[in-house]
């Protein structure tokens, strides 16, 4: 699997230094220099955690970490500051903000991959997913394990069914084939990426009005895959 990491910083040399170890590390890292591009970029594609300055250009890393808690599919995103502000008070703000942790500039690489390996762990333990999802077209409930699209029952397998709803539980959000196995198959699996495809083909077929021309799971080409709630020309 590759985590995916975004990095909102303005110092160039932050920037190689952490891009350096992170990828070394096996993670991939995406960099912006301007808190609204980068925050525009998480609300069109998903990431695993931000790395956060405080001090940018134009947007601070306080605003866009509330901007992110205030945002339904980005609310549980793991933030951690990466900053030169380094008193307690600011330390206790970033925290009371939503921030998941707080690194201290300078910084050692190694201590800073060692932490965002520790709030990965914590979130993959306490992550939630809605019980019941209705979101346009689309009925589930895991209690039931019952599917509607459009009035009607769709009938799933498990891992249909578990595919349908994680997709659904973070709409327009774009997921890897690596992130849907570890999320769906678990990280114990023994299945290639390809698998993704033909599960895909199948909800296409069971819950898509033409599964030659899906609108409720688009394919994002190179990237892996979303759910629609409404249908889009993009695709």
């Amino acid at each position: 699997m590759r985590t995916r990491i975004v990095l909102i910083e303005d110092e160039k040399d932050i920037v190689e230094l952490v891009a350096y170890n992170f990828r070394k590390e096996g993670f991939e890292l995406e960099s912006y220099t301007r808190g609204g591009e980068g925050l525009e970029h998480l609300r069109r594609r998903s990431a695993d955690l931000l790395l956060l300055d405080i001090m940018l250009p134009d947007l601070d890393g306080f605003e866009i970490c509330r901007r992110l808690r205030a945002d339904e599919r980005l609310k549980n995103l793991p933030v951690i500051f990466l900053t030169a502000k380094g008193q307690e008070i600011d330390r206790v703000l970033g925290l009371e903000m939503g921030a998941d942790d707080y690194v201290v500039k300078p910084f050692s690489p190694r201590e800073l991959v060692a932490r965002v390996k520790a709030v990965l762990r914590r979130r993959v333990t306490t992550e939630e997913k809605p019980d019941v999802v209705d979101i346009g077209e689309l009925h589930l409930d895991v209690r039931t394990q019952e599917v509607t699209v459009r009035g009607g029952a769709v009938d799933l397998s498990t891992l249909e069914f578990k595919l349908l709803h994680f997709l659904a539980s973070h709409p327009r959000l774009i997921f890897s084939r690596d992130r849907l196995l570890d999320e769906v198959w678990g990280r114990d699996r023994f299945v290639t990426p390809r698998t993704v495809d033909v599960h895909i083909r199948r909800l296409r077929e069971k819950v898509e009005a033409r599964a030659s021309h899906p609108h409720l799971i688009q394919t994002v080409r190179g990237s892996g895959y979303r759910f629609m709630p409404e249908p889009s020309e993009a695709a």
